[in-house]
């Protein structure tokens, strides 16, 4: 796309209004004057530096049917943000001699966007020693060269506050950016209250009567969102996401999801399971339960079905069922029990291996066990810091040949098998597999990865700059998480935003003993 005219329009805005407010004289004015000439020097310094990357960045697209990488996503970033400056300049234009034009709220605007482009051109410098060093179709630095904890060390100084702020979400589609205002006002506004109260509905409580100055001042919600990205430690972090774990949001969330038939909470003890092998059914080979840091211990599962199914009503389920509350494991089916379906789906949830549950995705899973009308298995794995890895694999891999030795009182034959998981859980998903196929058990025969975790290593990346302005999951967090999660093993930094197309495990490399920690797999994908 040619962005010519995108820039011409740009300088001729901006010339054309620096002009109209240097002659005001006013405080406004000059800010205004300020702000334009920002602008001018921003498009004239960024036009070269888009083009230069528009000529080379179809050279690490995984194939001419897929025009996406890291490089595209930045230029793309880049574009986005002078479009919205643009938007902002034409707008002052046709208004500024209007007895409600609102000069403060305005120039505010262009300041915003003035300091997101300033970021954006920093960004675009460190990916352009990226693209100086990457060879065609590789969108990582030779490791041996030390240029990744250069990058990643000039990244880490970066400001970026001014995407939480005014600019939040400027990237997304208009009808996005209320929600995203909503969680970063809600960040905020719990950290400012997360060491004064208890932990739970305590803090969110307080956090309600404090809301409002994040929701008026975009500049000290930036500011304080920056702030804490930087500052507070995992713990603060899984107590936020952790929110959604307590029983009055859980039970809202309960009651306007989809009714499913069993909605039943499991306790597996931890017991070694005999599988036959895939090659040759007639040899077994045993699974050993997991031991990693704190010995053996019962793994902790859900059991989701739309429909009543053979197995599901067994004694020998209900023995295993614990209490959960008021909640009754059997919802609204009547009838004989349907026979066994013949596919399974295992999940395993997201939350940057250090919060949430199978109960905080419940809502969406009782969806998918109405559409797909099979039993769905979703574990609660050991989280970090407390269980760093390799626990949470060892658990998910347990449970994953507990269901294929059990699939009869889960309602499945197993005939079809898929494992499912979002961000951390889509990590558990690929290195689940692997170790299936190391251990010669039956293999899954699908994996749905939602922005999976593929990479827990240092390692710079264009797609990994981009979490600068990530509205949900900063780099900053993002190594916060896996670093508790693989501690020496995988590095500080890890995990990168979505757009990467070439990222690699490392950590399920290392951990199953095949080698090299550098295969390719797929996107570099983000946690959280």
């Amino acid at each position: 796309m040619d962005a010519r005219p995108l820039f011409q329009s740009l300088q001729a805005l901006a010339e054309d209004n620096a002009s109209f407010f240097q002659r005001s004289g006013t405080e406004s004015g000059r800010r205004f004057a300020a702000a334009f000439a920002a602008l001018r020097e921003h498009g004239r310094r960024l036009e070269p530096a888009l083009r230069h990357f528009a000529r080379l960045y179809h050279r690490f697209d995984l194939d001419e049917a897929t025009p996406g990488n890291g490089y595209r996503s930045l230029v793309q970033t880049a574009r986005c943000c002078l479009a919205h400056a643009v938007h902002k300049s034409r707008y002052v234009a046709a208004h500024r001699r209007s007895v409600f034009f609102r000069a403060g709220h305005n120039v505010a605007e262009l300041e915003a966007y003035c300091a997101a482009l300033a970021q954006l051109r920093a960004l675009l410098c460190l990916a352009q020693r990226l693209l100086a060093h990457n060879r065609p179709g590789c969108l990582f630095p030779p490791e041996e060269d030390g240029l990744s904890e250069l990058v990643l060390r000039e990244y880490s100084t970066m400001h970026n506050g001014c995407f939480y702020g005014r600019c939040l979400g400027f990237q997304f589609a208009p009808s996005i950016r209320p929600f995203l205002q909503t969680i970063a006002i809600g960040l905020v506004s719990f950290g400012e209250n997360y060491k004064r109260n208890d932990m739970g509905l305590g803090v969110a409580a307080g956090s309600l009567f404090t809301s409002g100055k994040f929701a008026i001042d975009p500049e000290l919600r930036g500011d304080e969102f920056e702030r804490l990205t930087q500052n507070l430690d995992v713990h603060f972090w899984k107590s936020f996401w952790n929110l959604t774990e307590t029983e009055l949001l859980a039970s809202v969330a309960s009651m306007t999801a989809t009714q499913v038939g069993v909605c039943r909470a499991l306790t597996v003890p931890p017991e070694p399971l005999e599988l036959p092998l895939a090659a040759d059914p007639s040899v077994t080979v045993t699974i050993a339960p997991p031991v990693a840091h704190t010995g053996p211990g019962p793994i902790h599962m859900r059991l989701l079905s739309y429909q009543l199914r053979e197995g599901q009503d067994s004694a020998a389920l209900s023995a295993l069922t614990r209490a959960e509350g008021p909640r009754a494991p059997l919802r609204w089916w009547r009838g004989p029990p349907l026979p066994p379906s013949p596919a399974l789906l295992v999940h395993f949830h997201g939350g940057g291996f250090v919060a949430q549950t199978s109960r905080s995705h419940e809502p969406y899973l009782r969806g998918w066990a109405r559409e797909l009308g099979a039993p769905i298995l979703s574990v609660d794995y050991a989280l970090a810091p407390e269980a760093p890895f390799p626990r949470a694999l060892e658990e998910c891999f347990y449970a994953y040949c507990w269901a294929l030795r059990n699939c009869r009182l889960l309602g499945s034959t197993a005939q079809r098998v898929c494992l499912a998981g979002d961000s951390a859980g889509g990590n558990l998903c690929l290195t689940v597999s692997m170790r299936a196929a190391a251990v010669g058990v039956q293999a899954p025969d699908g994996i749905m990865a939602a922005y999976p975790v593929t990479l827990v290593q240092a390692a710079a990346s264009p797609s990994r700059l981009l979490t600068l302005l990530d509205p949900l999951l900063p780099l900053g967090v993002l190594c916060k998480c896996l670093s508790a999660y693989a501690g020496g093993v995988g590095g500080s930094w890890g995990g990168g935003g979505g757009g990467d197309t070439h990222g690699r495990l490392g950590l399920g490399y290392r951990y199953l003993g095949l080698g090299d920690t550098r295969g390719w797999l797929g996107d570099d994908g983000g946690a959280g």
